[in-house]
């Protein structure tokens, strides 16, 4: 299994979308499903991380009352 820390966010999301069916099919013995469901964990926590980093690159483009541009961090409460 490649190092999750290596995995493109695209990567991780369908490796933990296999994790995710195999775990509902309940097909693994007790102990092979204890370690992927923490595999999963990792790989949700690995999505999430690379979700918020690219969420603090976006800026938005606001333009102030004289029609001049300006850039501003991008704020998800708006």
């Amino acid at each position: 299994m490649p190092n999750i820390k290596d995995l493109s966010f695209e990567d991780a999301l369908s490796e933990l979308e296999a994790i995710v069916a195999r775990l509902e099919r309940g097909d693994a013995p007790l102990e092979e499903s204890i370690d992927v469901y923490e595999r999963g964990a990792k790989l949700k926590k690995h999505c999430e991380d690379k979700l918020k980093k690219a969420q603090l690159k976006v800026d938005k483009i606001v333009l102030g009352s004289d029609g001049s541009a300006s850039v501003e961090p991008f704020d998800s409460d708006n």
